[in-house]
């Protein structure tokens, strides 16, 4: 799968993604009714290699994580795949038109790690392809909330096994105060409150390598973007992953952006 993205200098955490073949995928789910989610969206390159999920969020803009290495000439936004390499009516393939990162986004840096991508046509809406509604508010989840998250990436560490079909888990939420304590990151990054830390005090349950970008679902509302966790520790005890809160002004900021676009 090639070697990981890694963040900053700390060779410990990674950004849930795989440039050149890297990306985060599901711990412990279980795969999907076919087509049961029609907002995900994956970017691939090469007709087959996953380069991130993400959220359709208008029929022509895709909400994913800034870190994803996208190239507007090589990459498309797939719509309405359950698998990602076998052919499927449902399945609706985009150029893109636009790249446009959160101008607080800085590359190798853990915050704001949130980006727009704009297809070059928007999408026939229908059962299986369909946006998802932003939230109204920043709401920050309460500690033991359960939400889901889903991917096409890795089901597992070692040996690295990856996912033909879209999966999906639930994962709870911890607190920041938790998941910057020596038993889990150490801030090291620390966990800011614009994001979001979830997973499983006993393990087994996360997203991984091949699912940044993909939404963090509470309550049936989007509140996150799957961002980073740690190294080769997907799904591991005091390893959750982390996803980029969507707070008051990053909403704000979507809305701005995609406004003439509404």
């Amino acid at each position: 799968m090639g070697a990981f993205f890694t963040l900053s200098t700390s060779a410990a955490v990674i950004l849930l993604v795989i440039p050149g073949g890297l990306c985060v995928e599901i711990i412990g789910g279980d795969e999907v009714k076919p087509h049961s989610r029609p907002f995900m969206a994956l970017i691939i390159r090469e007709k087959t290699e996953v380069i991130c999920g993400g959220a359709l969020i208008k029929p022509n803009w895709v909400l994913t994580a800034a870190h994803c290495p996208l190239d507007k000439n090589k990459d498309e936004v797939v719509l309405g795949a359950h698998s990602r390499t076998r052919k499927e009516k449902e399945k609706q393939v985009f150029k893109i038109a636009k790249l446009i990162r959160y101008p607080r986004y800085r590359p190798g840096k853990w915050d704001h790690d949130l980006m727009l991508v704009q297809l070059t046509r928007r999408a026939k809406l229908n059962k299986a392809v369909k946006p998802i509604d932003l939230p109204t508010s920043g709401d920050d989840p309460k500690p033991g909330t359960v939400c889901r998250v889903a991917g096409w990436g890795q089901t597992q560490n070692n040996p690295r096994k990856t996912s033909d079909t879209l999966r999906e888990v639930n994962v709870t939420i911890i607190s920041r105060e938790t998941c910057n304590s020596a038993e889990y990151y150490g801030n090291k990054p620390t966990i800011t409150d614009g994001m979001i830390c979830a997973g499983s005090k006993k393990g087994k349950r996360d997203s991984c390598r091949g699912d940044s970008g993909g939404p963090l679902i509470c309550k049936n509302v989007m509140r996150g973007i799957t961002s980073f966790g740690k190294k080769n520790k997907c799904g591991a005890i005091g390893a959750p992953g982390v996803y980029t809160r969507l707070t008051k002004q990053y909403i704000q900021w979507i809305k701005k952006t995609i406004g003439g676009d509404l």
